[in-house]
Formats: C-alpha cells, sequence, structure tokens
C-alpha cells in the first residue's frame, strides 16, 4: 500500500478502499477528521457545513463516479435552499452530508453536450437542463422539489433574452430539439419551444411569472431593477424626513438659485464652464463659438429650473411622467442631435462598471419604478425615489443625470420644499452613495447624503449672484477633484 502525505490531501476528501487503513490513522493522530460516512477533512476547526457547500461539486464523483449533476442543479449550478444536489446515476441510495444531501435518479447517461464538471462529474449542458426542468415534480417532505416551477423557468428564459438577446433563446431552442429524442423528451420540447415562442412574442401562451407576463404583453421589464426600488421604497418608507420649506424668494433670488442648480447639475456631469462664463451664457446670451453644445446643455438646463410654473408640475399618471420626462430632455439636449433629444435610448449605457436598463426594457421598468413612486407621501420621500428611478434606468442616451435632478427637485418645488443642488466639492460624496445602491442595494448613505446636500441648499443666502458666489467660495462648493470636500459647520449652519 502506498504511503500517503495527509499535507498532499485535498482539504475535504473521500476516503475509498485504497486509503482508508491510512485514512483512519491519520484520525487516530488527530491530522484528520471525520465530517459523514467516507467524508474526511483535514480542516480540523472550519464549520463542516461551510466546508462542504464550498467543496461539494468535489465531492459528488466519490461517491457516485458515474454521475451526470441534472434537473434544478444543473441550471442554478449550486445546492439548493435544502442542500439537495440532484442527479443521474445508477446507484440509488441518497448521500447525506453536512449541509448537502446528493439525490441521485435514474436516467439517460451523459451525452457528448454534456462536459465534465469541477471534481469529476458531468454536468448536462443547459439545452439537456432545461428539457428535463420542464417535467413538473412535487416537493416530498418539505424538501425542494427536483426541478424548477414554470415561474421559474420563465424568470430564467427572461433573463437570457434580456442578457443575450433573442438570438441566445432561438439557439437554445434549436440545441434543445437536436437531443431531445435522444432523451426521451419531445413533450418537454414542445413545451419548451412554446414557452420560448410566448416570451419572444410568436406565440400565445399563459404565463405564471411576472417578468414572463410582462415579455409576453410586449413590456418586459428589469428585474434586478425593480427588486433595487423595492429595496428603496421600503427604506424610504420607514424614512420620517425633516420639514425644509423653501422661503419666499423675489425673482432675483430664484434666478440666482436656478442658476447655480443648473451651473452644479452639468458641471458634474463634465459640462465646465467657470461661473462667469456661464453667467455670460445665461444672462448675457454668450454662447463660445467653440463649445456650442455645452453653452445650450447649461442654458436648456436654466431654461427648465428657473421657470417656476414648470418645476410645479409633477406627473399625475404614468403617462404624464413620460411625457416630462421626454419634453424636459429635448430641453435639455436641444443642441445635440446626435443625443436624441427626448427619444428614449436605443443602444445600451453604462457608467464605469454601471451598466443600465437595456433599451427593450426601459419602458416597463420605468413603469414598474413609477408604480412604487405612488405609494410614497412625503416629498423628500418621492423626490429621492423620482431621481433614482431616472438614474438606475438611465432611459436617454445622454443627460441622464440632469432630467433625474430636474425631476427629483420638481417633487419639493412643487410643494413648497427646498431644492437639492449638488456642489461640485459634493461630487464624491453625490456619487458614492449612487454606486452603492446600484451595486448593493444600500440606501442608509443615499438618502443621507440627499438630506444633507438639501440642509447645506436651504442654508446659502441666494439673494443675488454675489452673495451666493461668496458663501458657495467660503464652504469651498467649487472645489474639484475625488479629494475635494465641502467645508461646513454644521453647528453654526443657518438650518437643521
Amino acid at each position: 500500500m502506498p504511503e500517503i502525505s495527509v499535507a498532499d490531501l485535498p482539504e475535504i476528501f473521500v476516503s475509498d478502499t485504497a486509503i482508508s487503513k491510512q485514512v483512519s490513522q491519520a484520525v487516530e493522530r488527530g491530522q484528520l477528521r471525520r465530517l459523514a460516512s467516507r467524508l474526511y477533512s483535514r480542516n480540523l476547526k472550519e464549520d463542516p457545513v461551510k466546508l462542504v457547500r464550498r467543496n461539494w461539486s468535489r465531492l459528488i464523483a466519490g461517491y457516485y463516479p458515474d454521475a451526470l449533476i441534472a434537473d434544478r442543479t444543473a441550471l442554478e449550478n449550486q445546492p439548493a435552499e435544502d442542500g439537495s444536489v440532484f442527479l443521474i446515476s445508477n446507484k440509488k441510495r441518497d448521500t447525506e452530508l453536512p449541509g448537502v444531501t446528493f439525490r441521485p435518479r435514474k436516467g439517460p447517461g451523459p451525452l457528448d453536450s454534456d462536459k465534465p464538471f469541477v471534481g469529476g462529474a458531468r454536468l448536462s449542458s443547459v439545452p439537456r437542463a432545461y428539457l428535463e426542468n420542464m417535467r413538473a415534480s412535487r416537493a416530498r417532505d418539505s424538501r425542494t422539489p427536483r426541478t424548477l416551477s414554470r415561474a421559474e423557468l420563465e424568470t430564467r428564459l427572461d433573463t437570457l433574452i434580456r442578457h443575450q438577446g433573442e438570438d441566445a433563446a432561438n439557439r437554445l431552442r434549436d440545441e434543445a430539439r437536436a437531443i431531445a429524442s435522444q432523451l426521451d423528451l419531445q413533450k418537454e420540447y414542445d413545451e419548451l419551444s412554446a414557452l420560448i415562442g410566448a416570451l419572444l412574442g410568436t406565440r400565445d401562451m399563459k404565463m405564471e411569472s411576472q417578468a414572463g407576463k410582462a415579455r409576453a404583453a410586449g413590456q418586459p421589464f428589469d428585474p434586478d431593477r425593480v427588486r433595487l426600488f423595492e429595496t428603496l421604497f421600503a427604506a424610504l418608507r420607514e424614512t420620517v424626513p425633516r420639514d425644509r420649506p423653501a422661503p419666499e424668494r423675489d425673482a432675483d433670488a430664484n434666478g440666482t438659485l436656478a442658476f447655480f442648480e443648473a451651473y452644479f447639475s452639468n458641471f458634474i456631469e463634465g459640462t465646465e464652464f467657470s461661473v462667469k462664463e456661464a453667467e455670460d451664457i445665461v444672462f448675457n446670451g454668450v454662447i463660445p463659438a467653440e463649445r456650442p453644445e455645452d453653452a445650450h446643455d447649461v442654458l436648456g438646463t436654466f431654461r427648465i429650473v428657473s421657470d417656476q410654473g414648470e418645476m410645479k408640475r409633477t406627473p399625475k399618471n404614468f403617462g404624464e411622467f413620460i411625457d416630462f420626462l421626454r419634453r424636459r430632455h429635448a430641453i435639455i439636449m436641444e443642441a445635440r442631435p446626435d443625443k436624441n433629444p427626448g427619444s428614449f435610448k436605443t443602444k445600451s449605457n453604462q457608467a464605469g462598471m454601471t451598466v443600465f436598463v437595456e433599451p427593450e426594457l426601459v419602458m416597463g421598468t420605468l413603469e414598474r419604478g413609477f408604480e412604487f413612486l405612488e405609494g410614497l407621501a412625503e416629498p423628500f420621500q418621492k423626490a429621492v425615489f423620482m431621481m433614482m428611478l431616472v438614474s438606475e434606468v438611465h432611459p436617454f442616451a445622454d443627460g441622464n443625470g440632469r432630467i433625474g435632478r430636474i425631476m427629483m427637485n420638481a417633487e419639493l418645488v412643487a410643494v413648497g420644499q427646498e431644492r437639492i443642488i449638488v456642489p461640485t466639492a459634493f461630487r464624491t460624496d453625490y456619487l458614492g452613495p449612487l454606486k452603492a445602491f446600484s451595486h448593493n442595494g444600500e440606501t442608509a448613505p443615499l438618502i443621507r447624503m440627499l438630506a444633507v446636500a438639501q440642509r447645506y441648499t436651504l442654508g446659502i443666502d441666494w439673494r443675488n449672484l454675489q452673495s451666493a458666489q461668496a458663501m458657495l467660495e467660503k464652504t469651498n462648493a467649487f472645489a474639484e477633484g475625488e479629494d475635494a470636500k465641502l467645508r461646513v459647520d454644521w453647528q453654526s449652519w443657518p438650518v437643521k
């Protein structure tokens, strides 16, 4: 019998007759520990459940040398919620391990299209996995069903179409047809084909999932974004915002506030002018010959935010919401015909690592988000949600940040609350929470950041350009760069 070195053994492994005696001796010496039948580990401290869960695929072949990972496990590529891993094998008995149970069944063996998986078992191809999952199954003794539900399959296929396009769904259908007869799953193929056809709009079928119903109705949406909206909605409902009514301002004060709102909203998006240049553009009609489009961006933003009547208009229904978005975008982007002013995007867009909603999902996702908006009562709550709805969907090719902030402030102006202005020095503090929400669903930093920005806005003296600029400079509002910060003594700030 060859000698084995414990240090050379995997972290967790299934013993066999060739090494069983030496493994037993190593257990007696305290070098290994037994976790389950034939299952050992040289990791003597970590929770066995975590060990097994982390290495589940590497253990299958030790118990079922002929195993094919099948059914729901072949699509989810992880143990089910109850730890079940579903297999096809000639062995019939389940194997219970800490945190995982291997559940074999009889069935056709691997095809050429079923490739080797991590650990030595084979993995059903995606087309085969879909065919197998078209067979309905029931949970027994509170166990996870062997196959996905129809609603789960619809949602998974909708995700495939969203991420890879209709061609991917058609390719899946073609590959499933090629192997259906070998697996005696022709009936299941017919059902899968009909389901894909319904999701692509070429067949009629009753859908069971929200995503499936929406796509079949021609109004598909991004479920990941909708889940984010639901998270934000719940967090805002639990937020008791501070009442910050805007003071009575004369025409000069309103003009000053609107000027700096337009100035900062454009600067944060990279349309950078000095304050003096922006003053000439807005108040003197000076359009720099070398930068006419940028100048019109600032001017278009100012035209909207300086119009008190316009800023007091908020959508009463989804149709008005879409109309406001498009009309205001057309005004801002008037000088950029290449950005399709007033029209939703036709190509995907992203900022850094954040990929926004695909063009064909824009309308459906906006509609789902607007339903949450209608459930909020407080102006600050609605303002925050409105901005994030536009920001997360990013419905236009350009100008989304500016439109989102305009729509946000309209919700505040309409009920006499102070606006939210994001000065240049607050850019990092602003973008960080937006990214944290997009990537991780964090809501507290976002809500807190916008509340701080509103408090800051209310404390500035907007009576005229000179008084406002002096106070903005004193608080470092115009500072640029990732390390730029507002310098505010909140203890002595005019408002709480």
